[in-house]
């Protein structure tokens, strides 16, 4: 085991609230008591607020900062859903903990930074946020598989539609979740929010790349238009 491996080790085993007994340590990780000591000296040294001290055993004292991390999409959809889970049907205490660590993960998430207040799954009943989550599975395999999706969709105005749509890509923009695709019925790039989606079937039809209708076709697009909103302004 690395070394920087065995420091997060450590961490992991003391931030239980518990007394950890340095020679208990050394056996779950297979080294010496002697590593553990020098291991708990360099995380005390680099500041992580273990309390304790040879012979007595140690503990975390406070909550620790994360290191960096990269999450997949996957991932960050597992965390969001396991949060809207808990802002549901926890006591006040986890309901609250559960909302402050939604938005520090969509600070961190967020491509822009910049994410209207009002969006998200975060701002609707779970049930709402389920609806969107259902549809993940099926979306992911399409993308892919290069699927047909026939979509049923309800507009932030509440106007119901449907088309055949190739998806192309899944994006999460702090708390909310878009599928970006090349609709049949509109001859164009559409993005939807996926927790607004009623109904996504598969159609039986699969679709190839084409001039015009790929994924990086649309984000030449954006990047254009972008280029083009910032000279403007």
């Amino acid at each position: 085991m690395r070394r920087g491996d065995r420091l997060s080790e450590i961490i992991e085993i003391v931030q239980d609230g518990r007394l950890h007994l340095a020679r208990d340590i050394a056996e779950r990780l297979e080294v010496s008591v002697r590593t553990i000591y020098r291991d708990i000296d360099t995380l005390v040294a680099s500041g992580i607020p273990i309390d304790g001290e040879r012979g007595v055993g140690y503990m975390l004292r406070e909550p620790v900062f994360l290191p960096p991390m990269n999450l997949s999409l996957v991932e960050l959809e597992a965390l969001h859903l396991g949060m809207a889970i808990v802002a549901e049907a926890a006591d006040q205490e986890l309901k609250s903990a559960s909302a402050s660590l939604t938005k520090k993960i969509d600070k961190v998430a967020t491509a822009n930074g910049t994410v209207p207040k009002d969006w998200g799954f975060g701002v609707y009943p779970f049930v709402q946020a389920k609806i969107g989550f259902e549809h993940m599975p099926r979306i992911r395999a399409a993308i892919r598989n290069k699927e047909k999706l026939e979509i049923d969709y309800l507009s932030l105005d509440n106007r119901a539609s449907s088309r055949v749509a190739w998806p192309l890509q899944n994006v999460y923009w702090g708390r909310v979740w878009t599928l970006t695709c090349w609709c049949e019925n509109q001859s164009d790039f559409r993005s939807f929010r996926v927790d607004r989606i009623t109904c996504c079937t598969q159609t039986g039809g699969y679709f190839q790349d084409q001039n015009g209708r790929r994924l990086n076709d649309y984000l030449v697009r954006v990047n254009a238009e972008m280029k083009q909103n910032a000279e403007k302004g």
